[in-house]
C-alpha cells in the first residue's frame, strides 16, 4: 500500500525502476489467491479461524515494527510482539484488565531500558518503540475481528477493508492519470492531491456498495461521512508508516507478500479504516 498509492510519474528514477504494469499485475497475482480464503472465514466460517488469521497478522505485523525499530535487540523484538498480542488480547478479551496490560507494558518497557542501556543515547528512542509500538499495531488491528463479532460482523468487516484498499486502488490510478500536485512528498514523492482525492471516491464508493448490498442499518448519510473520515485516516495511517520506514531507513516492512513489502505495508490503512469502523459501529450507530 505504502508507495503506491495516489502515486503518479514524476520522471524520477524511483518513479520509472520497473514497468508499472508489471508491478500492479504482481501485487495483484500475489493476493488474489488469499481472497476466497478470507471471505470464507469472514462470512460463513467458525469465529475461531478468522481470529487466529487477525491474531497472526497482528503478530507478523508486530515483529516486523520491531525488525525496523529495533533491529539488533532480538529480546526486544520478541518483546514487541508479545505484548502487542496482549494489548489485542486484552480489548478482544478481558477490557477490564486493560490498565493492567498497560501498566505492565509500561514496566517492561523501561525495565528493558534500565537493565540495557547502551548505547545510552538510543535508549529513549527504544523505550518509545516498546511503549508506543505495541498500541499502534495491536490497539487498531484487533479491531478487524471486534468488527466481525457484531451482527453482519462479515460485512462490517469487509466495509473496514473496502475503506482502505479500495481506496488504495482508486489513488493509485488516480494519481498515474491525474496527478500533478504532490501532497506530502518528504514522506512520498509519488503521491498527489489528485490521487488522494480519488482514494475518497473510491472509499466513498465502496462504502455505497456495501451499505447497498450487506448492510441495512447505517443511514446513508452515516455512510458517506464515515467513508471520508475512515478514508482520511486510512490515507493518514499509510503516510505514517512511510514516516517510520523512512526514519529507520528500510524500503518495505518485509518481503512477505511479493509486490506489496510486508504485511504491515498492506494493513497499514486498514489498521485505521478498521478503528474508525468499529467505533461507529460499536458507539455510535446504536445511537442513531
Amino acid at each position: 500500500m505504502s508507495g503506491s498509492a495516489g502515486g503518479a510519474h514524476d520522471g524520477s528514477p524511483e518513479a520509472t525502476a520497473k514497468p508499472p504494469r508489471s508491478g500492479t499485475w504482481l501485487r495483484i497475482v500475489s493476493v488474489v489467491p488469499l481472497i476466497p480464503g478470507l471471505l470464507w472465514l469472514m462470512f460463513a466460517g467458525p469465529a475461531w479461524g478468522f481470529r487466529v488469521v487477525v491474531f497472526l497478522a497482528i503478530a507478523i505485523s508486530a515483529a516486523e515494527l520491531a525488525a525496523m525499530a529495533v533491529p539488533t535487540r532480538r529480546p526486544l523484538r520478541l518483546w514487541m510482539v508479545a505484548s502487542s498480542l496482549a494489548v489485542a488480547a486484552c480489548l478482544e478479551f478481558a477490557p477490564a484488565l486493560l490498565h493492567v496490560v498497560l501498566l505492565l507494558l509500561v514496566v517492561g518497557a523501561l525495565g528493558s531500558g534500565l537493565v540495557r542501556p547502551d548505547p545510552v543515547t538510543e535508549a529513549s528512542l527504544r523505550t518509545a518503540w516498546l511503549l508506543g509500538g505495541p498500541l499502534y499495531v495491536g490497539a487498531t488491528l484487533v479491531t478487524v475481528d471486534l468488527l466481525e463479532g457484531l451482527r453482519h460482523g462479515g460485512a462490517w468487516v469487509l466495509l473496514s477493508m473496502v475503506l482502505a484498499w479500495l481506496s488504495d486502488t482508486f489513488a493509485y490510478f488516480s494519481g498515474r492519470a491525474f496527478g500533478r500536485h504532490k501532497l506530502y512528498p518528504k514522506l512520498s514523492p509519488k503521491k498527489t492531491i489528485e490521487g488522494a482525492l480519488g482514494g475518497l471516491a473510491g472509499s466513498v464508493l465502496g462504502a455505497v456498495l456495501i451499505r447497498a448490498f450487506l448492510l441495512d442499518a447505517p443511514p446513508w448519510v452515516d455512510v458517506v461521512l464515515l467513508a471520508i473520515v475512515a478514508g482520511v485516516l486510512g490515507q493518514a495511517g499509510d503516510l505514517f508508516e512511510s514516516l517510520i520506514k523512512r526514519s529507520t531507513g528500510v524500503k518495505d516492512s518485509g518481503t512477505l507478500l511479493p509486490g506489496h513489502g510486508g504485511l504491515l505495508d498492506r494493513v497499514d490503512a486498514l489498521m485505521f479504516t478498521a478503528s474508525a469502523t468499529w467505533i461507529y459501529a460499536a458507539y455510535i450507530l446504536p445511537h442513531r
